[in-house]
């Protein structure tokens, strides 16, 4: 997938359907405003396993909300609406920024995200298609 208004051309995402909304990793947050409105910039490690390569990115904030995570913790989160590109289809969504540096992805993709949009298959990986090329693909499962 990607997010074009951030500048991120290929991230791979968690489909997460008990999450509501979908969540990003970012660092460096600063808040300022620009004709009164409030804006965000943040640092993003698009690449799992790699901190030296940062794509930096700006957007208005949306809105900010409590968030409690799948440990029982809760955190206020920024929320910036922007667009989300998966397949050959676009849309705008609801992300929560955090930092996710210790997490396997860089963005979960929740609920809300996913709505009237897509059917869930938990037990598949890269039905859409464009499998980053430095991962090998897994033997399809044979029903007997």
């Amino acid at each position: 997938m990607s997010l074009p208004r951030l500048g991120i051309s290929h991230l791979k995402a968690k489909i997460d359907t008990g999450a509501r909304t979908s969540c990003l990793h970012a660092f460096k947050l600063q808040q300022y405003h620009i004709d009164g409105q409030l804006m965000v910039c943040f640092g993003i490690h698009p690449l799992q396993g790699n901190l030296e390569e940062e794509v930096y990115s700006e957007a208005p904030v949306y809105d900010q909300r409590p968030v409690t995570d799948s440990g029982g913790h809760t955190e206020d989160r920024l929320v910036i609406m922007t667009d989300i590109h998966i397949g050959d289809q676009q849309w705008p969504i609801e992300m929560t920024l955090t930092n996710r540096d210790t997490m396997k992805f860089r963005m979960l993709l929740g609920r809300s995200g996913l709505q009237d949009r897509f059917l869930v298959a938990p037990d598949g990986s890269y039905l859409i298609g464009n499998r980053p090329p430095s991962h090998q693909q897994k033997p399809k499962k044979v029903q007997k």
